[in-house]
C-alpha cells in the first residue's frame, strides 16, 4: 500500500519540481479534446516519452499553472507495487491539497502506468470525471489489450521513436532549410555518419561522450526489464542468445534458432521461443517485417526481416555495415511515419520495401548504399521494375547515400534521392 504521505510527498515534489531542458518533438498531441479521450504515449524505453509530457505540462503550466496538473512515474521504486486503491487513494489526496480543482479541469500524467494492474479502470473512472488523463507505457501490447478492451473507444494513441534525423539535428542546435549551401550540405552530410552510426536516442544524443555506455545500459535494461522481467523469462542463456541472434540477422526464423539451440543442448520449446521473440516485439525495440501477401495467414507464416527502432542498438553490438545501417535507419523511419510496409521477395528479386495502402502499394522502395556500382545497380533496378509490373506500382524510389536524379530505366520511371534528403524530407 502506498501511503497517504507518500502521495503527498510525490504530489509536492512535482510541484516544486523545476523542468529540464527539453526539445519539442515532431509530434502533434493535443492538450485538450472535445471528447472524453485519454491519450497514450506509447514508445520504447528511454526514447523521450517522460520528456514529451513535461513539454505538454510545460505548455499547460503556462496556460493554467501547476497546480491543475499531477504527474507521476510508476517507475518510482517508492511505487512499487502500487495498486487500483492507490491510484484512487492519489486521486483524493491530489483533491484534499487542492480542493479548488473539484469540478474544474485537470490534467493527471501518468509515467508508465502499465506498472499497476487494473489501471484502466481508474483511468476510464477519470475519464468518466471529466479529467484529462495521459499516460505512457514502453510495452505495446500490454497497453493496447487494456485499450482495446476497457478503454475500447476511449483512447487515442500516439507512438513516440528514438529521435528522426530532423530532430537529431534540432538537438544539436542546427537548422534546416530546403534550401542548403555547400557549407550546410557538408554539416548535414557529418551529422547524418554519426546519426546513421551512433542513432537518436535522446540521452545517447545529448551526452555524446557517453553515448556507447549509454546505448549499452539501454538495451541491457530492456533485456531485462521489458523482456525477463516482464514475461518471466526462467532461461536467461536463450534470451541472451535470442538477442544476439536478432542483432546479427537480416531474416530471423524461430525453426532455425531452435535447431541451433538444440544443437547445443539448451533444451527449450519452440512456444517458449516465439513468447521471447514477442517480448522484443512487444517492447518496441525489434520491428519484425513481414513478406507482402494480401492473405494474412501467409503473411504471419513468413519469415520476418529484422530491423530495430535505432541503428544505435546496432553499433553498440559491433554493427558497422554502412548498407544495413542505412537501411535499418529508412526503416524506422517508415515506421515512425506509420507506413504500413512489406518487404518484396522470391527467388528471382527482392525489394526492400513496400508501402501500402490497404490492398494497393503505392510506393516501392529500394536502399542502396552504393547505387554506382554496375553489379549493384543492375540487380537493384531489376528487381524494383520487376516487381513494379507485377504490383503495378508507378512510384519508384532508390534512397541513395549522395546520388541524386530521376532516371528512365528500361521504360520505368525510378527517383533516386540521397538519404539525408528523404529523412529530412527536402
Amino acid at each position: 500500500m502506498i501511503s497517504r504521505d507518500r502521495w503527498i510527498e510525490v504530489i509536492k515534489d512535482f510541484q516544486e519540481m523545476e523542468m529540464p531542458r527539453i526539445i519539442p518533438r515532431d509530434i502533434d498531441i493535443p492538450l485538450e479534446t472535445p471528447i472524453r479521450r485519454s491519450i497514450s504515449i506509447i514508445g520504447p524505453r528511454r526514447c523521450g516519452k517522460t520528456y514529451e509530457m513535461f513539454y505538454l505540462i510545460s505548455l499547460l503550466t503556462e496556460k493554467y499553472g501547476r497546480s491543475k496538473i499531477l504527474y507521476v512515474n510508476f517507475e518510482d521504486p517508492s511505487l512499487t507495487g502500487a495498486t487500483l486503491e492507490d491510484l484512487i487513494r492519489m486521486r483524493k489526496v491530489f483533491y484534499e491539497m487542492y480542493p479548488e480543482n473539484v469540478g474544474k479541469k485537470v490534467w493527471f500524467f501518468l509515467d508508465e502506468i502499465h506498472n499497476v494492474e487494473n489501471w484502466e479502470k481508474f483511468v476510464r473512472k477519470c475519464l468518466d470525471d471529466n479529467l484529462n488523463v495521459f499516460i505512457t507505457g514502453s510495452s505495446s501490447k500490454l497497453l493496447s489489450r487494456e485499450i482495446a478492451t476497457q478503454l475500447r473507444g476511449r483512447n487515442l494513441s500516439y507512438y513516440l521513436y528514438p529521435f528522426s534525423f530532423r530532430e537529431f539535428l534540432k538537438a544539436r542546435n542546427m537548422n534546416v532549410s530546403k534550401y542548403l549551401s555547400s557549407s550546410d550540405k557538408i554539416k548535414i552530410m557529418n551529422a547524418l555518419r554519426k546519426y546513421i552510426s551512433g542513432g537518436g536516442y535522446p540521452e545517447a544524443v545529448l551526452y555524446e561522450k557517453e553515448r556507447e555506455r549509454i546505448l549499452k545500459e539501454i538495451f541491457e535494461v530492456t533485456i531485462y526489464r521489458d523482456v525477463i522481467e516482464r514475461i518471466n523469462a526462467r532461461n536467461i542463456k536463450a534470451v541472451k542468445l535470442l538477442s544476439s541472434a536478432l542483432v546479427n540477422s537480416s531474416y530471423f526464423s524461430v525453426h532455425k534458432f531452435y535447431n541451433f539451440l538444440k544443437s547445443r543442448g539448451i533444451k527449450i520449446s519452440k512456444n517458449t521461443l516465439y513468447s521471447y521473440f514477442d517480448a522484443f516485439v512487444d517492447a518496441l525495440v525489434v520491428l519484425p517485417l513481414f513478406r507482402l501477401d494480401f492473405s494474412y495467414r501467409k503473411v504471419e507464416q513468413s519469415i520476418p526481416k529484422i530491423y530495430f527502432v535505432d541503428n544505435g542498438l546496432l553499433s553498440v553490438n559491433g554493427i558497422d555495415d554502412a548498407g544495413r545501417l542505412m537501411e535499418n535507419a529508412v526503416a524506422a523511419e517508415l515506421f515512425r511515419r506509420g507506413e504500413e510496409i512489406s518487404y518484396v521477395k522470391n527467388h528471382n528479386f527482392e525489394v526492400d520495401f513496400a508501402v501500402k495502402k490497404g490492398k494497393t502499394v503505392k510506393q516501392l522502395i529500394q536502399v542502396c548504399y552504393d547505387i554506382e556500382n554496375f553489379t549493384t545497380r543492375e540487380r537493384e533496378l531489376k528487381a524494383l521494375r520487376e516487381v513494379s509490373k507485377l504490383l503495378k506500382c508507378k512510384d519508384l524510389l532508390v534512397v541513395t547515400w549522395d546520388y541524386e536524379a530521376e532516371e528512365e530505366v528500361k521504360g520505368r520511371k525510378i527517383k533516386f534521392v540521397p538519404l539525408w534528403r528523404w529523412l529530412l524530407r527536402l
